[in-house]
């Protein structure tokens, strides 16, 4: 067996996330159904993150192994023809040969993720389904001042969806910061893992500080209590970016 890593870029509307699903497209299941298109073999394809329905990759890792030795380049664009001939919303961005031990998922030292608010009155057109459209004005200097607060190690079970399934609400949040260009707000955070949905989940919460809705303190009172039910809403899907991933 050769294994390989891809680097794939998608839009996540139409999908059910990356998880292949018996009922509903997936990124997974299409880019499978693609290489079986291109050279026969029924291969998994393993992920650094298994992001949700609706949310984007702009530069996700991820890895197959194949019975027959190819050309990376090969694979490169034999794939990316069989997903534009099935219209799929999904492209495939570098394909190399990796060691046997190599593991999208399991090798990953950290993750990186961007969530996009988009910050005035009218709503958007281009980036539909893109951003968050949040039309009454946020304080992204108060949010990122607020944000920081997380950095480090906690329990974020105040951040954490109850399906969740990680042994442990205790992560280490190495980065996050606010930051605001024109009308486009963008939230980038990074650690080596996330809880299910943390992320959607602090956005959520930090949208109410930057309305004034929450105080700093307020905001560290969350974080202490260690319940859900404390935090603010869930931010949508589709603000969502997997950036990328170090090894």
């Amino acid at each position: 067996m050769t294994k390989y890593k891809l680097e794939i870029e998608y839009i996540g509307t139409k999908y059910s996330g990356w998880q292949i699903q018996d009922d509903s497209p997936s990124v997974q299941g299409a880019i499978q159904n693609a290489i079986f298109k291109f050279c026969g073999e029924n291969t998994e394809c393993y992920s650094a993150g298994r992001t949700d329905a609706g949310v984007h990759a702009i530069r996700m890792p991820a890895h197959i192994e194949l019975s027959k030795e190819y050309d990376p380049y090969k694979i490169l664009m034999a794939t990316n023809f069989h997903l534009q001939q099935s219209n799929e919303d999904i492209s495939i961005l570098n394909v190399e040969k990796v060691h046997d031990d190599f593991h999208a998922r399991f090798s990953c030292k950290k993750r990186y993720y961007i969530y996009k608010i988009l910050n005035r009155p009218t709503r958007p057109i281009i980036d539909n389904q893109r951003v968050w459209w949040v039309y009454h004005p946020l304080d992204t200097e108060l949010m990122d001042k607020v944000a920081q607060n997380l950095v480090g190690k906690h329990d974020f079970s105040s951040f954490r969806a109850s399906e969740c399934q990680a042994k442990s609400p205790i992560k280490t949040l190495d980065e996050i910061s606010v930051k605001r260009n024109g009308d486009l707000i963008e939230i980038s955070l990074n650690a080596k893992s996330f809880l299910h949905h943390q992320v959607r989940n602090i956005v959520g919460t930090l949208e109410m500080v930057g309305r004034h809705k929450l105080t700093e303190q307020q905001f560290i009172d969350i974080l202490e209590a260690k319940d859900r039910t404390k935090a603010g809403p869930t931010a949508p899907a589709c603000g969502l970016y997997f950036e990328k991933a170090e090894y």
